[in-house]
């Protein structure tokens, strides 16, 4: 009999997961006749079916189960060497990182360089979106690697805690005059898109401090919010640190209302199992860097 290769194993195990060809193709970069050929191979190299195919789906056969048992302690015993033997500088393959705007725009370009010191040869895809989507696509194994809002209460994800944004209100530097002033809060608010937590956590402190009648701007483009408050076309409430520039600069100014919603709490969040010791480290980098830029940030 001859000898299955790790790519077999690793196709066998994401059509398990991804539930499917056609989807364990997009998460291999492959077509979907290459991924039903490596598991056509496998199966005649063990003479067995592997997979019951029927309009419903694949479903694992007996024989199926009983070598996802000893794919997955494979898996993992090559996750060790890896970990323990491998020169970092030799590791190839892909690095999936999802991000949310905010770390986009601050921190997540060092993150990309201190991973690219660490694996010269590693190749990594970058996905920029909103946190909801964001967990949807870790929790499909779309992405190894999700810094958004959190944590994910999921059994199979791992969150480490990463150091927090402040929030801060903001008007244009030289608003036109108006009662109320530039740092009116009647005025339309700019803030982040319609299916976040800030958003809706900000809706109902400006419906209890404001009234109903508010009108909130919400946008998955942070940096058209900026350029809308500079346009006094309305106030905001968004993130100090991508704030300092632009007032800096004096295109606008901080106001204070009294209030300020809590700072946005982000998390570097990755699956547990299977076991990715890239994805871990990749995780404490993140950690690093970010606590780094919290220091850099505060000394401002």
């Amino acid at each position: 009999m001859s000898r299955f290769t790790l790519d077999q194993m690793r196709t066998f195990l994401t059509v398990v997961r991804r539930g499917g060809v056609r989807r364990a193709a997009a998460a291999l970069s492959l077509t979907q006749p290459a991924v039903t050929a490596r598991i056509k191979n496998l199966e005649d190299m063990l003479g067995c079916a592997l997979f019951d195919r029927s309009a419903g789906g694949m479903k694992l056969t007996k024989r199926g189960e009983l070598l996802l048992a000893h794919a997955e302690k494979f898996e993992h015993l090559v996750e060790l060497v890896q970990r323990d033997v491998v020169d970092p500088e030799g590791v190839e393959g892909r690095l999936r990182i999802g991000a949310s705007e905010t770390i986009a725009q601050c921190w997540l370009p060092e993150l990309v360089s201190r991973l690219h010191e660490v694996y010269p040869k590693l190749e990594i895809e970058l996905n920029v979106d909103v946190s909801t989507d964001l967990r949807e696509a870790l929790l499909n194994r779309e992405v190894d690697l999700a810094i958004l809002l959190g944590p994910i209460s999921e059994y199979s994800v791992d969150n480490i805690i990463l150091p927090g944004f402040d929030l801060a209100w903001y008007t244009a530097a030289n608003p036109r005059e108006r009662e109320g002033g530039g740092g009116d809060l009647t005025r339309p608010v700019m803030t982040y898109a319609r299916n976040t937590r800030p958003f809706r956590e900000l809706k109902e402190l400006l419906y209890e401090k404001v009234g109903a009648d508010v009108s909130m701007f919400p946008s998955t483009s942070l940096s058209a919010c900026f350029r809308l408050v500079e346009a006094d076309i309305g106030v905001a409430v968004l993130p100090r640190a991508l704030g300092a520039e632009y007032v800096r600069a004096e295109r606008i100014r901080e106001f204070d209302p009294g209030w300020v919603p809590s700072p946005l709490q982000f998390t570097a969040s990755y699956l547990s199992e299977p076991k990715s010791h890239l994805s871990e480290t990749a995780a404490a980098l993140a950690l690093e860097v970010a606590e780094l830029y919290a220091a850099g940030a505060d000394a401002l």
